[in-house]
């Protein structure tokens, strides 16, 4: 199923999103469509990057016989910091991650080894997730908006005049540091910051404070507050520096577990709003207008990978 027009004739992309926890890859003629299983491909992505690197080619080779056509562009997307200028000598490498046996991978050269030849374009895994929400999700038709995604890290790509902003190297917004909430002396799991805002309200920083998953966490507990203040905090933070036109929210952590996702949106909201004060004048940003511009994705567990399927058709395209 592709939702591009004569998508038998169109060529074979590949899309691979290279995650803190496992690696997601797909095939799809022409875009991104509702995946059938046979084109979708999970798989862990471990402490050795080398054999899962080759787990995702071994698949995707055998999606080209099953297709009887040869991967025409490859996208990859992937957790950070990542090099993504292509005039470093380490681009496409990892770069320093508490994630083990990653640090230093070149990680973009060892998927370009199975598919030599093949253009190829790289991303952070959420700039990545923020153009497959702007090509088919729930920012389509936007040029300004920021993708945030809450799970074993939280990081952030913004869009900016339809493209995805770099700079130095790329945003890291998971690690902006936020006044901590009284009686809170919670230290934050970051290795680098401690107590930034991934360090307070990541999926393993709520493990740490809880003894629970995300997931698991019930309803009534206190560290749903904490994490719906300081993420409201943060978001606020982005709608100042940015302006964006949306932002959309993401990850394991904001499904808000057995509180659910549209109590932990709705505190989110909440939170966003007192923390701007009402300083910025938009209707998007009042109590009743909130829900239009904090969302979910549209494109759910997929968006990653959509992303790297839209890199993909923009590598082969030029």
């Amino acid at each position: 199923m592709n939702s591009e027009p004569n998508a038998d004739a169109a060529p074979l992309l590949a899309g691979v999103e290279t995650g803190g926890t496992k690696i997601v890859c797909a095939v799809a003629r022409g875009g991104y469509a509702p995946l059938p299983p046979g084109d979708r491909f999970e798989t862990l992505t471990g402490d050795d990057p080398r054999a899962a690197v080759a787990r995702a080619a071994a698949w995707l080779h055998g999606r080209e016989a099953a297709h009887g056509a040869a991967v025409a562009g490859l996208g990859v997307v992937s957790f950070g910091p990542v090099r993504l200028d292509p005039r470093a000598p380490d681009f496409g490498h990892v770069l320093a991650t508490p994630k083990p046996g990653w640090s230093g991978f070149d990680l973009l050269g060892s998927l370009r080894a199975h598919f030599p030849g093949v253009p190829t374009g790289f991303e952070t895994d959420v700039g990545g997730a923020a153009l497959g929400e702007g090509a088919w999700g729930a920012a389509r038709g936007l040029e300004d908006f920021v993708y945030v995604t809450m799970g074993t890290g939280i990081g952030g790509g913004a869009v900016c005049g339809g493209r995805v902003a770099r700079g130095l190297t790329h945003p890291e917004m998971g690690h902006v540091r936020l006044p901590r909430l009284p009686g809170d002396d919670f230290p934050g799991v970051c290795p680098f910051h401690g107590d930034c805002w991934e360090g307070l309200c990541s999926g393993p920083a709520i493990r740490a404070r809880t003894g629970l998953d995300a997931a698991d966490l019930p309803a009534d507990h206190p560290a749903w507050g904490l994490a719906a203040a300081y993420t409201g905090t943060a978001l606020a933070g982005i709608a100042l520096t940015l302006s964006p036109a949306r932002i959309v929210l993401g990850g394991g952590v904001s499904l808000g577990g057995r509180l659910g996702r549209e109590g932990f949106f709705a505190a989110v909201g909440r939170e966003l709003l007192a923390a701007l004060g009402g300083y910025v004048n938009s209707p998007l940003l009042t109590p009743q207008g909130v829900g239009d511009y904090l969302v979910p994705p549209g494109l759910g567990g997929d968006a990653g990978v959509a992303g790297a399927l839209r890199l993909a058709r923009e590598a082969l395209e030029g």
